[in-house]
Order: structure tokens, then C-alpha cells, then sequence
């Protein structure tokens, strides 16, 4: 089970990757945008790039997180309880990684609310 999760968090650290990286491309359209003066695109580039990048940082964390959790895992004997592996996780920085029901759901939120990572 606790590679299956490792797995799972590596794919959602993969997505929110991708949401970083989506923001910036989207801040790269409005900057050709013509319709814009170049005052009113810089600024609105630069709010999402802001934006964008401040997700580098939750993403730092979750893999930072990860690794730690992978380093301890590996440490655990073949026949170790599920409880062992729970308790490694449960002392993780971050809630949706410590926190088991938050687990690799970032990307199914549906509260309507900008996802700031």
C-alpha cells in the first residue's frame, strides 16, 4: 500500500507541476495579447506568474516530504505492520500528505475556489 500511495503522490506532484507550468504559459498568452495595452498585459502577466510560482514552493515541500517518507519506508522490514507505515506518514509536514483522507486529491477539488497548491 505504501508504494501505491508514493505513486499517487507522485502523480499528484506531477499535475500540480503541470498547473505551474500551465500558469506560465498562460501569462506568456496575455503578454501577446493585443487587445491589451502593454501596462495592462504586464501587469496581468506578472499577478499569474506570481500566481504560478508560488506552487514551486508546495511542490518543493511534497517532495521533499516524499523522500523522507521513501528513506523511512525503505528502512522498514519486509513483514512490518500497516500501522508502522501510517505512523511514517502521519509525521510528514504537509496535511495532504499526512493526513490520509487528503491523500492525492488536490486535483479533485470542487469547492470553486483558485487552487493555490
Amino acid at each position: 500500500m505504501s508504494l501505491q500511495r508514493v505513486a499517487r503522490e507522485l502523480d499528484e506532484t506531477a499535475r500540480q507541476t503541470g498547473a505551474l507550468a500551465d500558469g506560465v504559459t498562460d501569462a506568456l498568452e496575455v503578454l501577446s495579447d493585443t487587445s491589451l495595452t502593454a501596462e495592462e498585459a504586464r501587469a496581468r502577466a506578472i499577478r499569474m506568474i506570481v500566481s504560478a510560482l508560488q506552487g514551486q514552493d508546495r511542490i518543493a515541500q511534497r517532495c521533499h516530504d516524499m523522500a523522507i517518507a521513501v528513506r523511512q519506508l525503505a528502512l522498514l522490514p519486509a513483514a512490518a505492520p500497516q500501522s508502522d507505515h501510517d505512523e511514517i506518514w502521519s509525521r510528514l509536514v504537509l496535511d495532504e500528505l499526512r493526513i490520509p483522507s487528503l491523500s492525492g486529491i488536490a486535483a479533485q477539488r470542487s469547492d470553486g475556489d483558485v487552487e493555490l497548491f
